[in-house]
């Protein structure tokens, strides 16, 4: 259906409110022959979505390995410039631990700071990826970065009871220090939270309905409403990437043969 939408003069750099450009939702399916598609027909591989977000980025977010190489295949950019998210953010975030050092290989900058500060290392941390970190650390990621409320890699891996990293990223003297400092000093440990029993309710009510092709508009709206209330609930929004704030998976676009002005897309919700 895209091919007929573009063919009717669909811009092919049109973007959805929630993921970005048909080429940002193929990057984030890992679907091969719909980014070619949208690439053929003049889609921008370097777009940038309103949260700043690249179809490489997307990529990574989701571990579409095939469809990242292909976007670097194709030229896509590696690095977003100073205090961006970046596809290596994402990666690691992700603990996509393969596409990391893709990335790096690339080209990627290691030290890459988010739009709060935050480096790559502090994402491996957060999200308990060890060996990733160990990683990082040997290739000479700087342990010393603070994001913009103050906290470093060390200040999450104490916060979140990562001791084993801790000492990845201090010396033996500094550790033996942090270590003995009270709990509470750290602050509160807030992670990234698992889907709920409703939404997961909601999810495969949405499956049967979609099996049986009936309308799916209302229940993605309740899909929408209780990742919103999730996400409002319990995500500290201090450190998490945009792409951990969101999840859709198909751009479903309509619009008026003849009259383009006229096109719309939306995107269908599914987990991350």
């Amino acid at each position: 259906q895209a091919r007929e939408w573009l063919a009717s003069g669909l811009d092919p750099n049109f973007q959805g409110d929630r993921i970005g450009s048909g080429l940002m939702v193929a990057a984030w399916e890992g679907n091969i022959p719909l980014m070619e598609l949208f690439l053929a027909k003049g889609a921008d591989i370097n777009l940038k979505n309103h949260l700043g977000e690249t179809a490489l980025m997307h990529a990574a977010w989701k571990g579409r390995t095939k469809a990242m190489q292909w976007l670097l295949d194709h030229g896509a950019e590696v690095n977003q410039g100073d205090m961006q998210w970046s596809a290596l953010h994402y990666a690691v975030f992700a603990g996509h631990g393969d596409l990391a050092k893709t990335l790096v290989a690339k080209g990627a900058d290691i030290n890459a700071r988010s739009t709060n500060g935050s480096s790559v290392l502090m994402m491996a941390v957060y999200e308990g990826h060890e060996d990733m970190a160990q990683w990082l650390v040997e290739q000479g990621a700087d342990r010393t970065v603070r994001n913009e409320w103050g906290d470093g890699a060390v200040e999450w891996a104490m916060r979140f009871d990562r001791l084993n990293i801790a000492r990845m990223i201090v010396d033996a003297d500094t550790f033996t220090k942090v270590a003995s400092a009270p709990k509470d000093s750290w602050g509160s440990a807030m992670r990234s939270t698992p889907a709920s029993d409703e939404l997961i309710r909601l999810l495969r009510l949405r499956e049967i309905l979609q099996d049986r092709k009936l309308d799916t508009m209302k229940i993605d709206r309740r899909i929408a409403a209780e990742r919103a209330r999730m996400y409002r609930a319990s995500l500290d929004p201090k450190a998490l990437p945009p792409a951990q704030q969101k999840a859709a998976a198909t751009l479903e676009i309509t619009a008026q043969r003849g009259a383009p002005e006229e096109q719309k897309a939306r995107m269908v919700v599914e987990p991350r």
